[in-house]
């Protein structure tokens, strides 16, 4: 432990590990003892730097949390980007070098401003106001990256029924400040007072997340649903080829013509690889026959259309074909995969910042929700399901959630299984019933404790068949979203940063 603590390339060259270790208590391993035991080496190891030193202990830590944990942008640049093993392995290292500076930002501000080592429990409460502070700033910048959140491990851990109070933000805040206590309780038993003090604030949070775990924030609405989620597992390298268009309408066709009865009908994130005023004559038929069966089909398109300034813009979308109403435009679009940053001068570079679907643009913020059958569902196309906020603003005016996608970009690596798992995160801070339907796995449905409820396996062509219930009510997290963490975390850092420069002076 020792080592960790030092100035020098020993110990930055083990924050590195030390930052890895929160990929293994994610998806799909769930060691969610080792995101307190990440965080715990993180903050034991700025305990004696000065900010210069741990700056650059940050940044290696956060280089090892990224490396390991998004090591699949590789399979997009390399597999489906066309560059070079050289090449993909270089870009993929820059953008895991360059979100490493976030944690390189945590820990100078840690060093300059915030740590209070004389004073344990003070210091304890201000790394964990921080550690949230970093998160929350990573779904902001530049368009957010909310990927590795330290609080998902708790998803079937004991932390888990703190979600629906205060979402992933709280699971997150308690490790934080579990893992620093646990470093600094010893520091503490020359003064029992403050010893009780800490034990308090160490188990109270864990007693709460045990006896929420399983309450009922929200109740059912009607009558259950069935549901047909669609998984056509077309190859990635087919899916926006022009001539297996026919081959790709006609799969998702006869699927639904040859599937069980159902209310709904999903298929995944453009299931329809053409533009809809294209396909209306397709989506006609397809009408037609869901009407027939008392169904309605919610379908992946893409869609053109004028924005407020008049210009034609190409939107990655879901559409609502049958017993129903409403188009949903994508708003959180995903760099280098549906817009290319500074295209000017990366197009033409290499294949992966050519790709046929990386011209999207934003859809606007005041979108009605999809209606089916009477209900409300919340659409999230791929990525927008990762964003807490963002999907507590849409599931509270929501019956049921709905999240399309297509993760053949990642291949067999750990990317799908942790994005699911990031799905059945919202369905827990919702309270809501998910329904996950995806084209090459993991199509599932989710209940509202966030637990799969049925699923098809990954790289299997099938349809899911289940039932989900729709629900009403708010809980805590919907309706006062991440305010109070907020506010508390401002109030922490102010307090420890005016209190810093009281002891300065």
């Amino acid at each position: 432990m020792q080592w960790i603590t030092r100035p020098g390339w020993t110990g930055n060259l083990l924050a590195i590990p030390a930052g890895a270790i929160t990929t293994l208590a994610l998806a799909p391993l769930d060691l969610w003892p080792l995101a307190i035991l990440s965080i715990a080496l993180f903050y034991l190891g700025l305990r004696d730097l000065n900010p210069k030193q741990a700056t650059l202990r940050g940044w290696c830590y956060g280089l090892g949390l990224f490396l390991s944990g998004t090591s699949w942008v590789y399979v997009s640049i390399h597999d489906y980007g066309a560059a070079s093993v050289p090449l993909a392995a270089f870009l993929t290292l820059a953008f895991c070098a360059g979100l490493g500076l976030l944690f390189a930002l945590t820990g100078w501000a840690w060093a300059r401003w915030l740590r209070r080592s004389a004073s344990p429990l003070p210091d304890a409460l201000a790394f964990a106001a921080l550690w949230l502070a970093q998160e929350a700033f990573r779904s902001w910048f530049l368009t957010g990256f909310p990927w590795l959140y330290a609080g998902y491990s708790q998803l079937h851990g004991p932390l888990a029924g703190l979600a629906p109070v205060g979402g992933v933000w709280l699971v997150s805040l308690v490790l934080a400040l579990s893992a620093a206590l646990l470093i600094n309780l010893p520091r503490l038993r020359t003064a029992p007072p403050r010893l009780a003090l800490g034990l308090l604030l160490l188990l109270a949070p864990w007693i709460a997340g045990l006896a929420l775990h399983g309450h009922a924030w929200t109740s059912p609405k009607g009558e259950p649903l069935k549901v047909a989620a669609m998984q056509g597992n077309v190859q990635q390298n087919l899916k926006w080829d022009p001539e297996q268009l026919n081959a790709q309408l006609a799969l998702y066709r006869d699927m639904t013509f040859s599937a069980q009865p159902a209310d709904l009908i999903v298929w995944p994130e453009t299931a329809v690889p053409v533009l809809k005023e294209f396909a209306e004559g397709y989506l006609a038929v397809m009408a037609r026959a869901v009407n027939d069966r008392n169904a309605t089909l919610i379908t992946g398109v893409p869609v053109r259309q004028v924005n407020e300034r008049g210009e034609k813009r190409y939107y990655n979308a879901l559409t609502v074909v049958g017993d129903g109403q409403g188009t949903y435009l994508k708003q959180k679009l995903v760099p280098f995969g549906e817009y290319v940053p500074l295209q000017d001068l990366l197009r033409g570079l290499i294949a992966f910042f050519d790709l046929p679907m990386s011209d999207f643009a934003r859809g606007p913020s005041d979108q009605p929700l999809l209606e089916v059958k009477g209900l409300h569902i919340a659409p999230f196309i791929c990525y927008e399901v990762v964003y807490p906020e963002f999907a507590a603003d849409l599931a509270a005016q929501s019956d049921l959630l709905l999240t399309v996608s297509n993760d053949t970009w990642f291949g067999t690596s750990f990317g799908p299984l942790q994005h699911l798992q990031m799905a059945q995160m919202r369905a827990l801070e919702a309270g809501r019933w998910m329904i996950r339907a995806t084209n090459n796995g993991v199509t599932a449905l989710i209940d509202p404790h966030g637990n799969i409820q049925a699923q098809i396996p990954q790289f299997e062509q099938a349809t899911l068949y289940g039932s989900v219930q729709p629900m009403q009510g708010l809980t805590p997290y919907l309706i006062w979203r991440g305010w109070p963490l907020a506010g508390l975390c401002l109030g922490l850092l102010g307090w420890a940063a005016w209190s810093r420069r009281r002891e300065r002076n």
